[in-house]
């Protein structure tokens, strides 16, 4: 592909260790219907076969860059500094696509030029890639800061299609490493949450979302137990990064905020089975702003009661979590 024919999008992978994933991940991208495409894989210091898997596909569109470890936003921000298209889907390399994603994106942002950050409700798989019965279904219009903010519609780091311009334009150099960055890279996680809510607090473009789920996301069963604390540090370190200009906004909305992060991380202590740091942030959910309760019943009083029955046998629980968020899919806003 030269420089007369630069393609329409750039689907940006990030990297490291996922030899399980990566040939059903860069399968799904060849795959779709639209096809004015370049693949940017990342290998961010991979140490098994993913780049041996990587290199059975034959196709010019496909980009390597190589470089020592520097996390996802690393690899993400190293992917979009050389991204060449108008647009920039990123897709975390053990996820997959349904083969029409970037056909609707495309349409959607080449006709809505006011949408910055086009994204979709997301199905997720297990292990195996199989489907789970259950998924991120958030709000997809009329979006404000404050439903980016709360809730973060967009969902995970393979949902969204986003304006390169925009990209260009949350570009900073970071001032511990020096990297010329869209992503932080002091974060370790939520470094997406900082992004959009850095997107929306400048109230320049805006977030709107496609009613079909286009994005299949891999629940990570032992990502899943990772420490509830630093995933709880770092939103909160994406948050004080943001303070300072807005400190109106947060006033008004970080209490609710705080309490759907703590009821989403509830949630994620739910499904690793720490039944007893469940209980806690849900708590600690309902008395740092009562008011989700009123926002989203079900979600919340599910969440309540899992946290309680989650005590009980793990298949058990596991069962009926999954009955319920089957119901209440359709019903619900983002994945807090």
């Amino acid at each position: 592909m030269n420089k007369q024919s630069l393609p329409i999008v750039s689907v940006v992978i990030p990297m490291y260790n996922v030899e399980d994933h990566i040939q059903q991940c860069i399968q799904s991208v060849l795959a779709q219907t639209f096809q004015n495409f370049e693949v940017i894989c990342v290998n961010d210091g991979s140490t098994d076969s993913t780049l041996d898997k990587l290199r059975q596909f034959n196709d010019p569109r496909i980009r390597l860059i190589q470089q020592a470890n520097r996390g996802l936003s690393g690899a993400r921000n190293s992917g979009i500094l050389a991204a060449r298209g108008l647009y920039v889907a990123l897709l975390d390399a053990d996820d997959f696509w349904a083969h029409e994603k970037l056909t609707y994106h495309v349409n959607h942002l080449n006709s809505h030029p006011n949408v910055g950050v086009s994204y979709c409700p997301s199905l997720f798989v297990n292990e195996q890639g199989t489907l789970m019965g259950i998924g991120q279904f958030p709000k997809l219009k009329k979006l404000t800061c404050k439903d980016i903010f709360c809730r973060n519609p967009v969902g995970n780091g393979s949902a969204p299609v986003i304006r390169h311009r925009l990209l260009r334009e949350m570009t900073f150099e970071c001032p511990k490493t020096g990297h010329i960055s869209v992503f932080d890279e002091e974060l370790s996680q939520s470094e997406d949450i900082e992004l959009w809510l850095r997107i929306a607090l400048r109230e320049r473009w805006t977030f709107e979302g496609i009613d079909v789920p286009l994005t299949y996301y891999r629940v990570n069963e032992s990502g899943l137990s990772a420490n509830v604390t630093k995933q709880y540090a770092n939103w909160c370190l994406a948050v004080k990064k943001n303070i300072v200009g807005h400190e109106e906004f947060f006033e008004r909305y970080l209490a609710l905020a705080r309490a759907y992060q703590l009821r989403y991380l509830a949630r994620r202590a739910i499904r690793s089975g720490n039944s007893w740091s469940a209980i806690k942030l849900i708590h600690k959910a309902l008395i740092t702003h009562p008011r989700i309760i009123i926002e989203e019943p079900l979600r919340t009083l599910s969440t309540f009661c899992f946290a309680l029955i989650s005590i009980l046998p793990r298949s058990f629980h596991r069962m009926l979590e999954n009955i319920v968020m089957s119901y209440v899919k359709y019903r619900g806003h983002g994945i807090r």
